[in-house]
């Protein structure tokens, strides 16, 4: 959305938000990194968004080791970051043998180097980050891996479900289980005999007594094609009633 306004939020609950009250169009949520795994509570938050899955985009994340300028590396002692920029650069912090203080995003570490002062306080951060506080970049690129990339989804108010004619569809079902022996392995035996691949699928336990099993899966098809909803048939028979929810088909995003 490149003519689009960004709307900064402190939380991944008050970006879902605004965008179900209508003070955003979109709402950009990082779902999982190439390096450092899932965005923690981000699944737990999704199903009851409200928002429906509209697209998705991978993006390739490069962090820069910030200072304040004239401070050299033997001065470090810690740095501070959002989780995911610290597990993003683990190699560099064991290296530099730095005490990881985690912050509620990347900018914001930056921003609190630059207002603290103190030269023995790092941030990791982008390069953008860098201009906006007047900081040095230390070291370039520090991410533990070259192919560091992070799978946003794209979430509005309303389903924008795509054709059917587009090349690679994906589905996103919310669902939970029947508490019966194999229920989940009839389930995802639907998926598997009508030919539909799954490139996600993850488990949560929840309800009152913590022993209700509900899955979050990502289905390579498109609900309106016949593959596809003889799997949903098979799924809504061994899920608990009015447990499915699909909550978005898009287009799958290429790669950079």
């Amino acid at each position: 959305f490149p003519n689009g306004v960004t709307i900064p939020c402190f939380s991944f609950e008050e970006m879902l938000d605004k965008t179900k009250r209508g003070m955003a169009d979109y709402a950009m949520v990082p779902v999982e990194n190439s390096v450092a795994g899932r965005v923690a509570d981000i699944h737990n938050l999704l199903p009851e968004s409200g928002l429906y899955i509209v697209a998705e985009h991978f993006q390739k994340v490069n962090h820069q080791l910030l200072v304040l300028p004239g401070t050299k590396i033997k001065q470090i002692k810690t740095v501070k970051s959002h989780a995911q920029g610290i597990a993003q650069c683990r190699n560099l912090i064991k290296k530099l043998k730095l005490l990881p203080i985690q912050h509620v995003d990347t900018a914001g570490a930056a921003e609190e180097v630059s207002r603290m002062g103190d030269p023995k306080i790092a941030a990791i951060a982008s390069n953008m980050a860098a201009k906006i506080y007047d900081l040095k970049i230390l070291k370039n690129n520090i991410e533990d891996a070259e192919h560091n990339t992070t799978r946003f989804l794209i979430m509005a108010r309303d389903p924008q479900t795509p054709s059917v004619d587009i090349s690679v569809a994906v589905t996103t079902i919310i669902f939970e289980v029947r508490s019966v022996p194999a229920a989940l392995y009839k389930v995802l035996g639907g998926f598997a005999t009508n030919g539909i691949n799954l490139t996600k699928l993850e488990s949560y336990i929840g309800g009152k007594e913590m022993n209700a099993a509900r899955f979050y899966v990502d289905a390579e098809g498109h609900p309106d094609t016949k593959p596809m909803q003889n799997a949903l048939e098979e799924m809504y028979f061994y899920s608990e009633p009015n447990s499915v929810k699909i909550i978005g088909t898009y287009s799958r995003a290429r790669k950079n």
